[in-house]
């Protein structure tokens, strides 16, 4: 499969943090690659099911919105400038999110904070 175009890249991430939002999580599972893996300041998340299930079972806050500030698609992959908002709409922490893609799914998540 080819790699997917500067369009397609940022509308994969963009559909990344609405599935993760709306809590859809067998949409997010469908965008990841099997062996997606997330690295973050705190830990690390190796494989697709790991990271699906922490967003849904175990992560302190759910009742969050990604406000996607710039989206800077390069090369294979994606940079994404953003913004965690509560539910009152003020800002938890502004993030940097940096996406590798592969074969049309997300292959790994660098996330800065």
């Amino acid at each position: 499969m080819t790699d997917p175009s500067t369009a397609d890249r940022e509308r994969l991430v963009r559909d990344y943090y609405d599935a993760l939002d709306a809590g859809d999580y067998e949409r997010l599972r469908g965008l990841l690659d099997p062996e997606f893996v997330q690295h973050r300041s705190d830990r690390t998340f190796e494989g697709r099911d790991r990271f699906v299930a922490f967003m849904r079972d175990e992560r302190p806050m759910t009742d969050t919105t990604h406000a996607v500030d710039a989206v800077y698609p390069k090369g294979p992959g994606v940079a994404v400038r953003g913004r965690l908002l509560g539910a009152d709409g003020d800002e938890v922490f502004a993030f940097v999110d940096v996406f590798d893609v592969a074969d049309g799914r997300l292959a790994a998540l660098e996330t800065y904070v």
